[in-house]
């Protein structure tokens, strides 16, 4: 997923820019990065593989002086997890010097990056971002920045919120189906961009807008901010699983309030999938909101009968499964008192693999409950992501290989229902299929990587 953030002509860019990823570290936690553009058009850059907090413990910013900075979490979707791959990714072009921060993921980088190799194209980092990087490179040198930057990213396919940071000028670009979010805001006189608008809260920011799908916005470091839409307009389909799990609940994604959209998931699901109980339990922290819903709706009392361990990460993101193994362990607890002789709902956001939810109902048997009711507040997870969020392959998909009664009875509970996709769009408020839900339905809105295999194949013969 990864988080973006970019200040625009303040005093103290680089600070406002590490307090903007502080609030998104959510979004990424294996690296972060902030390349700052100073005042005699150099570049200063900080990076490191460790939390935001970590890379930047007594860090003396003095040495990140510029008045535009451009920063970046690391969540590894493409590429492997090496400082090399932390952004932005810094080069000198013929064009000058340019930094790129990117989230999302493009599917046909591999196709594009053997092309770039057979070429001539070195390149330093295992990344798709680096692709971009060559392509913006390889245009001729002699037409203006933002035909460059347009012509590079004609030829990718997929995913991408970006943030490039020139000499002179920062272009902060949507890719046309607008699949993850970028938002614009105002500090004062400056600009400011971000993944989240949590990032603006943080700094006492205001926010303006989203970036739209297919947008390019280019602000000079010396003149107004101007907005181009030079892309082939696509199916608008931002990624629907950002309300569902990804982002901070109290963020607006996509011009939406993701507490309320949670929220109102969690009394759909009461309304689909009721069943007498004593108490709802919530799975913290990112089953909470969904679980206020469904108590409200169900007339249930919400109690915390899970109490979670915050100085763990996000077990989903970490990229090792032995570590996922050994977060579950540490990461809640079941509080006996609460449980104790109860019928209880347990809600979540989602089931990936199921050995979390397997884990937390044999830790809420042992701690006396009754029975064991769970309820997901987001359809069945039947598809990897090949936009940007790093869901295993189908084989390891619960729900791809099992019946939701299998699930059910694998991790133990009583009854297990799901929230379906219908009541899901319900929630968010917007028409079925205006958004992309491929991990639940299946259906690629920009196609996946074997497809574009296939029609190479095709076209070849």
């Amino acid at each position: 997923m990864c988080g973006l953030m970019a200040v625009v002509d303040h005093p103290e860019a680089a600070n406002l820019t590490y307090l903007g990823l502080y609030a998104q570290q959510h979004r990424g936690q294996e690296g972060v990065g902030i390349v700052c553009l100073n005042d005699d058009r150099t570049f200063s850059l900080k990076k490191g593989k460790a939390l935001v907090s970590d890379v930047f413990r007594d860090y003396d910013f003095s040495k990140l002086p510029g008045r535009t900075s451009v920063g970046h979490v690391r969540y590894t979707t493409a590429g492997g997890s090496s400082l090399d791959n932390v952004q932005p990714i810094f080069a000198e072009i013929s064009k000058g010097r340019v930094a790129i921060a990117h989230n999302g993921n493009l599917i046909n980088a591999d196709k594009l990056r053997r092309e770039l190799i057979q070429d001539g194209a070195i390149f330093g980092t295992s990344s798709d971002t680096e692709v971009i990087l060559h392509l913006i490179a390889r245009t001729p040198s002699d037409i203006p920045l933002e035909e460059a930057v347009i012509s590079a990213l004609q030829q990718v396919q997929g995913a991408y919120s970006l943030l490039i940071l020139f000499s002179d000028r920062l272009m902060v670009v949507r890719d046309p189906a607008g699949l993850r979010p970028l938002a614009l805001g105002k500090l004062g006189e400056s600009l400011v961009a971000a993944s989240e608008t949590c990032a603006f809260d943080l700094l006492g920011a205001e926010y303006e807008r989203d970036v739209l799908p297919g947008e390019l916005v280019v602000i000079p470091m010396d003149g107004k901010a101007k907005s181009y839409f030079p892309f082939k307009k696509e199916k608008s389909a931002p990624c629907i699983f950002e309300h569902v799990y990804f982002a901070r609940p109290d963020s607006r994604v996509f011009e939406q309030n993701v507490y309320s959209v949670r929220r109102q998931m969690g009394v759909e699901l009461a309304r689909e999938s009721h069943i007498e109980a004593d108490i709802v339990v919530p799975v913290p922290d990112s089953g909470v909101t969904a679980a206020l819903g469904y108590s409200e709706q169900a007339r249930i009392p919400l109690e915390l009968g899970l109490i979670r361990n915050h100085y763990v990460g996000r077990t989903f993101i970490e990229p090792m499964q032995s570590i996922r193994d050994f977060g579950v362990k540490i990461k809640h607890n079941a509080n006996p008192e609460v449980l104790k002789g109860k019928r209880i709902v347990v809600v979540d956001d989602s089931i990936v693999r199921g050995t979390t939810s397997r884990k937390l109902v044999s830790m809420l048997r042992d701690a006396g409950a009754k029975e064991v009711h769970m309820r997901i507040s987001s359809p069945p997870t039947m598809g990897p992501c090949y936009y940007g969020i790093d869901t295993p392959e189908k084989d390891q998909l619960i729900a791809a290989q099992k019946s939701i009664p299998e699930i059910g009875s694998y991790i133990g509970v009583d009854s297990l229902a799901y929230l379906s996709l219908e009541g899901l769009y319900k929630a968010v408020g917007v028409e079925q299929s205006k958004m992309c839900d491929a991990c639940f339905s299946g259906e690629y809105p920009l196609g996946t990587p074997q497809q574009l295999v296939q029609i190479k194949q095709e076209q070849l013969l």
